[in-house]
């Protein structure tokens, strides 16, 4: 199960470059369900994501490297690029992924967080540099940015 909320932001937080970043491409076979091919720097992934906005069923499926481009040839749309930040948040285990998207997405930065129950989710207070939560807002997720 996942569950996350997503966040647009107010500003960069500072040193962004000291925090752990993975460069992610990833397309859509369907969106429908939602079913993806993700590329994560070296790994290769299949991802099914169930219904929902707070919180749906996620499953990966490790993939090799010529199934993956054998898949991506075959998805709808334009391939979503980002350079995701891993950027701990004090005080507590939790982990916002900042998200900045290369074209034709630029400029945009989406941030997410994921929790362990949607009472965590419900609860969370947002770091001030984190801005509107979009959590709700369809066009705010990846299989509608294709």
């Amino acid at each position: 199960m996942e569950i996350e909320r997503k966040f647009t932001i107010k500003k960069l937080p500072d040193n962004l470059s000291s925090y752990p970043s993975h460069h992610i491409e990833q397309a859509y076979l369907n969106v429908n369900p939602v079913v993806r091919v993700r590329k994560q720097d070296e790994e290769y992934y299949l991802t099914y994501k169930g219904k929902g906005l707070l919180a749906r069923e996620e499953y990966n499926l490790p993939l090799n490297k010529e199934s993956y481009y054998h898949m991506r040839k075959k998805c709808d749309g334009n391939i979503i690029s980002k350079r995701r930040y891993l950027i701990p948040i004090d005080g507590s285990s939790l982990t916002i992924e900042l998200d900045i998207f290369d074209a034709p997405h630029a400029p945009l930065i989406i941030a997410e967080v994921e929790f362990s129950s949607e009472e965590e989710a419900k609860s969370f207070l947002p770091p001030e540099w984190l801005g509107e939560d979009v959590t709700y807002d369809h066009r705010y997720h990846n299989s509608n940015l294709i």
